[in-house]
């Protein structure tokens, strides 16, 4: 028996969103606008969107409104007054808002930076529903210990890993043949490498299927956020490496599936809207109304799948490397990757040379599968990880 309720206008769910003003906070957000009496929003966090943050915490009375750019405090101050939202900036606000005693909270700040906030909410018991890729990947086994040490609940909000969330039997795990995830190939599916050498960071943010952050958007033409994706669903559902596959579904309506030994293969499937899975953890134990389109079968173009190329995709190569190593190897990649992401959208360097600089970086580390103690020692891997990756792009700086 779950110690969860669902929110009702009776019995409000505390509420806060780390990271509100990227595309899954926003989704957030409006899906708590829909049905305000069932929430109570205890904070609101985000980077630098100071105009945004303050809208949010005025429509939906937050008690707290976080930018974690200190040089903006002043403006979001300024923003809020004449309303009853307190205003803090920087890394320990960002802290205490995730200690506050919110029920549920929303873990959607992109990248390393979501991932001390992350922890504060998991060690205090709360229910984590999880957006942020790089928390996982980073420090799993110690996101996960707060979580279960705490009593709390980690909750996968990523389309693929909800997906498999909805359709995994915990109690029929032994029944599990392989996790599948699917990935819709992102915009240079059909891409020769000599094309891919040429992309522009417009080019690779344009996503066929779906609208997100810059960052994730990128990850998604290199693939490695399917990469990253492998890494997380080993952590959450327990599954090895060998048993998760991943397998290119352009459409993206079958977001991911579970398979058994029986032969059965259990999916779920949904439109491309990230407010599905979002919804899915809000109300979760239970499910709340979501305004999403409802998938018409009568309708429904064909449903194809293919295999990934690694080939023109390393990313997977690499992150199944960084799997099976363990240790420091996934923090290694993931900054690597992040300071990679960056350089390409910098116009510093080429698209194919992200996956090359994030190789390299691995390559040259000595203590990769080296086990992880503290979350001081992911700090101080991750940057000594961008460092490395940032002399390699300065290294691979196209001539003019």
């Amino acid at each position: 028996m779950t110690r969860w309720a669902a929110p009702s206008h009776d019995r409000p769910r505390g509420v806060t969103i780390l990271g509100s003003t990227g595309s899954v906070g926003q989704s957030t957000v409006d899906l708590i606008s829909r049905d305000p009496d069932a929430y109570r929003v205890e904070a609101l966090v985000a980077g630098r969107s100071v105009d945004r943050l303050a809208d949010q915490a005025r429509r939906l009375r937050a008690r707290l409104a976080v930018v974690a750019d200190p040089t903006r405090y002043k403006e979001l101050k300024e923003a809020l007054a004449g309303t009853s939202t307190e205003a803090a900036a920087g890394a320990d606000a960002m802290a205490e808002a995730a200690a506050r005693p919110a029920e549920w909270v929303m873990a959607a700040i992109v990248g390393f930076a979501g991932l001390p906030p992350t922890l504060v909410a998991a060690r205090r018991g709360a229910m984590v529903a999880l957006a942020n890729k790089e928390a996982l990947v980073c420090a799993g086994r110690l996101l996960i210990e707060a979580v279960e040490t705490s009593g709390g609940a980690l909750l996968p909000v990523d389309s693929e890993h909800n997906a498999i969330f909805q359709v995994f039997e915990p109690g029929q795990r032994h029944a599990i043949d392989r996790l599948i995830l699917t990935a819709s190939g992102g915009p240079f599916r059909q891409w020769s490498l000599a094309d891919m050498a040429e992309v522009t960071p417009p080019q690779a943010l344009a996503h066929p299927n779906w609208q997100m952050g810059d960052k994730i958007s990128i990850d998604s033409a290199t693939m490695m956020n399917k990469g990253l994706e492998l890494i997380e669903a080993h952590l959450l559902f327990g599954m090895p490496g060998e048993q998760i596959e991943i397998v290119v579904h352009p459409q993206s309506v079958i977001h991911s599936m579970v398979a058994y030994r029986d032969g059965s293969v259990l999916a779920q499937l949904g439109s491309t809207d990230m407010r599905v899975p979002i919804s899915h953890a809000l109300g979760w134990p239970s499910r709340i109304e979501g305004p999403a389109a409802r998938l018409d079968f009568a309708t429904l173009s064909a449903l194809t799948f293919e295999q990934p190329d690694s080939g023109r995709f390393p990313s997977l190569r690499l992150a199944r490397q960084a799997l099976a190593i363990n240790g420091f190897a996934p923090i290694v990649m993931n900054a690597a990757n992040e300071a990679a992401v960056a350089a390409f959208l910098a116009r510093r360097i080429g698209f194919l040379d992200i996956a090359r600089i994030v190789e390299d970086v691995m390559a040259g580390w000595d203590d990769l599968a080296t086990p992880v103690a503290a979350l001081q020692e992911v700090q101080a891997a991750d940057e000594e990880a961008r460092r490395r990756a940032d002399v390699r792009c300065q290294v691979r700086l196209p001539s003019n």
